[in-house]
């Protein structure tokens, strides 16, 4: 950490630059059109600043006595401009109950995937058209937890840099490498890449339909598992472009026909870990 040299605005209305707080957190065209995202929660912050994510703005309120966290966080972090708030404009700003002391502005990465590094046996996820925040929060935790090398999003979906993803991730949004793949043109061209440095590489896509059951395949080649969408599954050209169509065993006497799709990535990829370990 730096020592922080930027200048500290008061705000004391609602004015242009409280709007814009106020749009960064609820408007996705504003968020993409300014390239920066609200983030709010301790472990959230800690995990930006300690992964290295440039932090733009750190918000806090001029009424009440700070803790030493985030004293600390407003004098050695390098920001840009922070901003004092006052009339209780924080609590406005602030989803949680007990209004948060410290919210952050940061700036969202560039979309790349060459820029993608792996490791010599990749675990690398994929989620098509996610349409649930809270599925996808709960995925990016669960790729983090296992080690995934990356996670990649296809089509048009919930906002990767919306609040309640970022919240359901619980911290592990800044950690884990999370590309949206632009077009099926690019996905495929970066797919049959990988195919080319990982001659093993096995593309397994899930369906909710009795195929080879996850026990039946072996993860522990290069991999990369391709999650459908909540209500639709897998988009028909990803399941024709899978080798390997797998699904998690169930009850016979079970009356749900499928899994969540978060629980049912965070089972396949234990199976994925315990077979690699």
């Amino acid at each position: 950490m730096q020592s922080s040299q930027c200048n500290t605005i008061k705000i004391y209305s609602k004015n242009a630059a409280f709007q814009k707080f106020e749009v960064l957190k609820s408007n996705r065209n504003k968020r993409w059109r300014y390239h920066e995202f609200f983030v709010e929660g301790v472990r959230n912050i800690n995990e930006a600043i300690q992964n290295n994510w440039h932090i733009v703005s750190f918000l806090y309120s001029g009424e009440r006595s700070l803790s030493s966290w985030a004293k600390q966080m407003i004098t050695t972090v390098e920001t840009e401009v922070n901003y004092e708030l006052h009339g209780g404009l924080m609590a406005e700003l602030s989803s949680k109950e007990d209004t948060s002391e410290l919210l952050a502005i940061i700036k969202m990465r560039d979309d790349s995937l060459e820029n993608l590094t792996f490791s010599d046996n990749p675990l690398i996820v994929l989620f098509d058209r996610p349409s649930n925040r809270g599925n996808l929060g709960t995925i990016i935790r669960s790729c983090d937890s296992f080690g995934v090398d990356a996670l990649i999003l296809t089509g048009h979906g919930v906002d990767l840099y919306d609040k309640d993803v970022i919240v359901a991730s619980m911290g592990s949004f800044f950690k884990l490498p999370v590309v949206r793949a632009c077009d099926n043109d690019t996905l495929f061209a970066f797919i049959q890449n990988l195919k080319q440095k990982y001659n093993k590489l096995q593309l397994v896509g899930t369906t909710a339909h009795r195929e080879r059951y996850i026990t039946q395949v072996d993860f522990t080649h290069p991999t990369l598992l391709l999650l459908g969408n909540e209500t639709d599954g897998l988009s028909r050209g990803l399941k024709e472009y899978s080798d390997i169509l797998a699904t998690i065993p169930m009850s016979e006497n079970s009356s749900a026909s499928s899994f969540n799709v978060g629980c049912a990535a965070t089972v396949i990829l234990y199976e994925a870990i315990r077979q690699r370990l």
